[in-house]
């Protein structure tokens, strides 16, 4: 199983219990007074039997405080969930920290920095380096990209699965369009492995028929469900961080508790994906500090649920991989993990959803790393704070370099990246003057020499991920949603000698 990283002391919170009530309070009184609208009869008729106040007009719901309090008790405070393979099983909630990859619409060609679109040996091999990197431990949907050439849009979830299915066996995720759950739920059967989807509100307090139909269907399959709201404060939701809180946490409530009346138990994970609008442009505010405050705000009140909680999503403002990105990133993640979030999003991505790059995965892992070196926090006790050894060194000339008790420590005690320039400046120039960029050029190429997937799918679990493909691509053609252009360029994508792996 996977361990994770601990957080082996208090969270970081910045709540009084006065404003967290309050912020309580006003999430129940916003279910209870405006309701939350859902665009799926099934999903009204079932919050009317269980004593909501349902308004078909407008389809609106309007929650009992009783309802809702109850469901959020439903809730398991922790659970195991399933990978492939059982080393990458994990247990989510408590003070444990997993950190998962981003994704992004295309690639980035990191001579010129333009966007490009990724061939199907650049998305299996970006899965490769998933796969390998240590810290890593979740590859969710979309990732790395949001398809690949000559695959139809249709396709894109579909053939994602398949091929983190085949290039990795850790953790993976499923999203919802077009019904695509159908299959991909198929998929994670066949192979063994549970998934973890989502059910993303439409903010301002509206869940889509999609979004709903998924929520069944993964709850149905008794798999991870995992509610979002995703306000832009000063959009979406309030300008105001207390009130785009409340807004957004009415949103997941209302979720929560149609997941727990399709299911009692259901196991729920709540996400903050939630930005501050970039009020010049109109677009989400990327890698803003405000994004920290909400998350910090979110993981306190969502502690107080004891639901495990999916946040710190660190996605950067900058096109490039440069020290934009590094601080944004580090910042969020950091301040995420330390007040208490049980995922966070950080390897790979550049601006928003719009980027990803392997490379970039590569040096977000260091980052990992040492921020779970900082959640590790410090060992206290007789051996380490080696009174004896101090005594027996005492002062100049005596020295601790040569003492076992650091020759047994020192690695315990220190986190080594695996990217970053650590050398003197002579052997740094002797070396080729390379930069953490260059380096992770160069693992990058290591690892697609070296890595193999553990284990890989036996033959019939390959046969059936193919089968199901089929009949995916089958339905969609027959629904005319793969166009003529489309399905031919497909065609000659899957007439590759080397499909699937090229």
């Amino acid at each position: 199983m996977l361990k994770g990283f601990t957080r082996n002391f208090k969270p970081l919170e910045i709540l009084s219990e006065g404003e967290l009530e309050a912020i309580h309070r006003g999430t129940l009184s916003v279910l209870r007074k405006t309701g939350v609208r859902f665009e799926s009869k099934k999903a009204l008729k079932l919050f009317e039997k269980n004593g909501c106040q349902v308004d078909y007009t407008d389809n609106r719901v309007r929650f009992p405080e009783g309802l809702v309090e109850e469901c959020l008790r439903k809730c398991p405070s922790s659970f195991r969930v399933k990978a492939r393979n059982p080393k990458n099983d994990m247990i989510w909630g408590g003070n444990t920290v997993y950190f998962q990859a981003l994704s992004g619409t295309r690639s980035v060609d990191l001579d010129t920095w333009e966007p490009k679109t990724p061939t199907r040996k650049e998305y299996y091999d970006a899965i490769t380096c998933l796969d390998a990197l240590e810290n890593v431990h979740i590859i969710p949907w979309y990732t790395p990209w949001f398809g690949f050439k000559n695959i139809p849009s249709v396709m894109a979830m579909p053939e994602g699965l398949a091929a983190r299915l085949r290039n990795s066996s850790k953790f993976t995720c499923s999203n919802y369009s077009m019904g695509c759950e159908v299959f991909n739920i198929q998929m994670a059967k066949a192979v063994g492995a549970e998934l973890r989807s989502s059910m993303a509100a439409s903010p301002p307090l509206t869940f889509y028929e999609d979004a709903v139909e998924n929520a069944f269907r993964t709850v149905e399959a008794g798999f991870i469900l995992l509610i979002t709201s995703g306000s832009v404060y000063g959009g979406t939701s309030p300008a105001t961080i207390a009130g785009s809180l409340i807004s957004g946490n009415a949103e997941i409530m209302a979720g929560i508790v149609l997941a727990q009346l399709i299911k009692p138990g259901t196991r729920i994970i709540v996400q903050d994906f939630s930005f501050p609008q970039n009020m010049r442009s109109g677009s989400p505010g990327f890698g803003a500090i405000e994004i920290s405050l909400h998350q910090v705000a979110f993981n306190q009140i969502w502690r107080r649920y004891k639901i495990p909680i999916d946040g710190g999503v660190s996605y950067p403002g900058s096109k490039k991989i440069d020290y934009q990105a590094g601080y944004e990133k580090a910042i969020i993640a950091l301040i995420g993990a330390l007040s208490g979030t049980n995922t966070i999003w950080i390897q790979g991505a550049m601006y928003g959803e719009l980027a990803f790059h392997p490379v970039l995965a590569i040096i977000d892992d260091d980052m990992v790393g040492m921020i779970g070196r900082f959640l590790r926090g410090i060992l206290v006790n007789d051996e380490t704070m080696a009174l004896d050894l101090i005594d027996e060194v005492g002062p100049i000339p005596g020295y601790y370099l040569n003492k076992e008790h650091t020759r047994k420590w020192w690695k315990l005690e220190q986190f080594i990246p695996r990217v970053a320039d650590r050398l003197t400046y002579p052997e740094w120039l002797k070396g080729g003057k390379k930069d953490c960029l260059s380096l992770a050029k160069e693992r990058y190429q290591k690892i697609l020499s070296t890595h193999k997937v553990d284990p890989p799918l036996t033959q019939s679990q390959e046969e059936e991920i193919e089968r199901i493909l089929k009949e995916a691509r089958k339905y969609y053609r027959k629904k005319g949603l793969i166009s003529n252009a489309e399905w031919e360029a497909y065609m000659e994508d899957l007439k590759s000698p080397d499909y699937p792996y090229a």
